[in-house]
């Protein structure tokens, strides 16, 4: 898995999580759809314009929050670089990823360190990794399934570091 594929010069990637589905710009439309079925079949009145007004409206909220949930707070590993939204960060730059807090009352360095990506801190709904690099500054990786992305860096970073 760690080579270029058979298409050329594209790696498959060790771990990956979107941000953002694009079937959540669908899910105003289908409760629109859905109130205009139960319209037709149970009343006098049948909002016809209203209904798909507002479901281009809930669209059209949907669509640019997506769009910035997969542009920012994505995450993608490759056996050459770690993705967290549009930062990279070259795998051979880590030197070690950190064991998660023992301890919550008195939490470790690594979890006060810069976070990955442009963001200011961990996404909603994300857990922070954190990693040591090769200068010895800390930073905080992150993503929903933390366990797996640490299990995927962990074997990186000691693949890399045996001869």
């Amino acid at each position: 898995m760690s080579g270029p594929s058979a298409a050329g010069d594209i790696t498959v990637p060790l771990f990956y999580e979107p941000g953002g589905h694009w079937r959540t710009v669908a899910y105003g439309p289908l409760l629109c759809a859905v109130g205009l079925v139960v319209e037709i079949a149970t009343g006098p009145v049948v909002h016809w314009v209203a209904l798909p007004v507002i479901a281009v409206l809930l669209a059209g909220f949907a669509y640019p929050m997506v769009v910035a949930a997969k542009r920012h707070v994505s995450v993608e590993l490759t056996p050459a670089t770690l993705r967290q939204g549009t930062e990279e960060l070259p795998v051979d730059e880590i030197e070690a990823v950190l064991p998660p807090s023992a301890d919550p009352w008195k939490p470790d360095r690594w979890e006060s360190a810069r976070t990955l990506g442009e963001l200011s801190g961990v996404p909603r709904g994300r857990t922070a990794v954190g990693l040591r690099l090769r200068g010895g500054g800390l930073v905080r990786a992150w993503a929903k399934n933390a366990d797996g992305l640490r299990t995927r860096l962990e074997d990186l970073v000691s693949e890399e570091g045996t001869p």
